[in-house]
């Protein structure tokens, strides 16, 4: 059989944007509104959505659709559940609308502008070259602006992830994106992992009538859990969202430790735990209701013994440890960590922009932020001061540092002209416009606002005051880390 040599294919471009996932897309949406510049997208996928391609089939977002998506084109259609775990509060999107609405971006904004070209199945090879996978014919693109770097995330799916433990041969497992085809009943099925794709596994056996008893899940760590119901972004739930920002500042103001922190986040119910009797040691920025964390608790069989080391036919071996399982049972890989990178980047240099967190677990808002930054200032100094990174969390402890970063960035965007209007009117943003005063603004309201701003520096203070014992807690972590 003969290899076709292609021709290489030279093109120009603006801006190339690696990735068309909600990073990608967020950042070009907001060239396409604030400059004339032409763009470029290339991305693995088939389609737009990134990661979504690839998640499972009843997937959903965790945070509200609100303030998802690109600046330019909603993505709620301003519901709330009236029915389910969610009940009351904003809708979440379903995977399925998620990647019907980055389409509808890609075939109804983004390409009739005239000033995209879009490149799908195709893979980035660096210094501006890249190939289709399906025909391996090469690109080489040059750049008059910037490379923009939207895959920074690396955002893993179960289906898409290798277990990092050893499965003997007849052991039944699958990633949770197969739960769905089970049609015969087994005796057990056990839930590896204990992140936000394990609350989904379980959440959705218990949906689907599993016996609780008969759900095993592995937790190698306890996490912390954000309330969702303080994530709410509109007028109603301002006593949730902006009295929950409120109520965290007061735990850093009045804290005495770290625990002591956690203590007072957990009274104030701006945080959740899956059992009060164990302490986590996990903070992922998950979200979770309160109906589901009930839910999550009529588990009782959760095992606590660190990371698997293998599965074998009725056994499972942990370092120190060996939990036997009946003959019939599934387990179900959910160990992916969502975003698993610790490296961090200036997000700006002359030739690239490396699209990062500059709020707590916002990557689409940071994307759109970071865009809008990009083409407001020239200076790249300033524009990587304004874009202070806020680490995407891991332990426990790194509630406080992602707090203490983005409390530096409001402080730093407070000071630029013209930015909080940006903020008000961006609809991925969420919160701004809820902490500006207008006329309807109640009494109640003013004396929450007047709050924040009077005990912000109290807070300032309670940061300087734990962050020695975070760096003692995170040096001790390292000492016992195996090398």
């Amino acid at each position: 059989m003969s290899i076709q040599h292609h021709q290489t294919t030279h093109l120009e471009t603006d801006y190339l944007i690696i990735g068309a996932g909600a990073v990608g897309m967020a950042f070009a949406d907001v060239l396409l509104a604030e400059t004339d510049a032409n763009i470029l997208i290339i991305d693995k996928h088939h389609k737009p959505g990134g990661h979504w391609n690839d998640a499972y089939p009843f997937v959903t977002l965790h945070q509200p659709s609100k303030f998802y998506g690109v600046s330019s084109k909603e993505l709620s259609s301003d519901n709330k559940d009236e029915v389910g775990l969610n009940e009351g509060m904003h809708e979440l999107a379903s995977g399925n609308e998620v990647l019907a609405y980055y389409d509808q971006v890609m075939k109804h904004v983004f390409l009739p502008s005239g000033r995209v070209q879009y490149f799908p199945m195709c893979e980035y090879l660096g210094d501006g070259k890249f190939e289709s996978i399906v025909t391996r014919q090469p690109f080489e693109v040059m750049v008059n602006r910037k490379v923009v770097d939207g895959t920074y995330f690396k955002t893993s799916v179960p289906s898409t992830h290798t277990p990092n433990y050893e499965v003997a041969s007849h052991v039944e497992l699958m990633p949770l994106n197969d739960l769905p085809s089970l049609d015969n009943p087994r005796d057990a099925y056990v839930v590896v992992g204990g992140g936000k794709t394990g609350i989904d596994a379980c959440l959705w056996l218990l949906n689907n009538q599993i016996n609780p008893d008969k759900i095993t899940w592995i937790m190698p760590r306890d996490a912390w859990w954000i309330d969702r119901k303080n994530t709410q972004p509109s007028r109603e739930f301002f006593f949730d969202s902006i009295g929950g920002q409120l109520r965290q500042l007061e735990a850093l103001s009045t804290a005495t430790s770290v625990t002591d922190l956690f203590d007072r986040l957990e009274a104030a119910g701006v945080l959740m735990r899956l059992d009060k009797s164990v302490r986590p040691s996990m903070f992922h920025g998950a979200t979770v209701s309160q109906g589901e964390a009930r839910e999550l608790r009529r588990i009782n069989n959760v095992l606590r013994h660190g990371r698997v080391k293998k599965l074998m036919h009725g056994k499972i071996i942990f370092s120190d440890t060996e939990v036997e399982t009946p003959e019939n049972t599934v387990f179900i890989d959910c160990s992916a960590r969502a975003v698993p990178v610790n490296e961090t980047y200036p997000v700006f240099d002359d030739k690239r922009v490396c699209v990062q967190t500059v709020r707590s677990y916002q990557p689409v808002f940071s994307a759109a932020f970071i865009a809008h930054i990009e083409v407001s200032y020239d200076n790249n100094e300033i524009k990587n001061d304004i874009c202070g990174l806020v680490p995407l969390p891991n332990h426990d402890t790194d509630w406080l540092t992602g707090m203490a970063a983005q409390m530096r960035n409001q402080h730093r965007w407070s000071q630029e002209p013209g930015l909080r209007d940006w903020l008000i009117k961006n609809r991925l943003d969420g919160f701004t416009a809820l902490v500006t005063p207008s006329d309807d603004t109640t009494p109640e309201e003013y004396a929450v606002l007047g709050r924040i701003k009077e005990i912000v520096p109290a807070a300032i203070d309670g940061v300087k005051r734990l962050m020695p014992e975070v760096m003692a807690i995170r040096a001790k972590s390292i000492s016992k880390t195996p090398t």
